[in-house]
């Protein structure tokens, strides 16, 4: 049987560190399915038909100069995350850590995970170097103000970015 890993997040904005995790995360497994959440709570800029396709575009890219395998798919869901995982068939949920502060907040999801469906491993890979400290929050912040935001995101979201903050 092949291996289904579960890359999930709201993805608002999508960032570089978003896609190194893809980069990395599709090794891991026969298949990758990167999952937009629609995770009304973090009142998200972008709506959902909107991230899915940005996400879409930048996989589509990768997969075109092979960067990453055919194999890594996108897929919207609303709902309960175990829910969504026992849909697709994975077993395998990838989560980044950029900190040690992250870690508590993700092991108790892990546990909470497990504990909703017991065949769901959580798998935890540290953001790289140049990415460890980006997170979207951090540039919606900057794009709010008219930063640059053009090395944490990839262009067509800086446009959109700007665009909304008409910048």
């Amino acid at each position: 049987m092949a291996q289904i890993a579960l890359y999930p997040g709201t993805f608002d904005p999508l960032t570089f560190g978003h896609l190194d995790m893809v980069v990395r995360a599709s090794t891991l497994s026969s298949k990758l399915i990167v999952g937009i959440a629609e995770n009304p709570g973090k009142n998200p800029l972008f709506s959902l038909e909107q991230r899915k396709r940005f996400v879409e575009f930048e996989i589509n890219t990768m997969k075109d100069k092979g960067v990453i395998s055919e194999s890594v798919e996108v897929q919207a869901f609303t709902g309960l995350l175990t829910d969504f995982a026992k849909r697709v068939n994975a077993s395998m949920l990838i989560r980044g850590l950029r900190a040690v502060s992250d870690f508590e907040y993700e092991f108790q999801m892990a546990s909470a995970n497990k504990r909703l469906h017991e065949n769901l491993e959580t798998v935890f890979l540290t953001a790289s170097e140049k990415q460890h400290f980006v997170a979207s929050k951090l540039v919606k912040e900057i794009a709010r103000y008219g930063g640059d935001v053009s090395s944490f995101v990839p262009s067509i979201i800086e446009k959109e970015l700007m665009l909304l903050f008409n910048k």
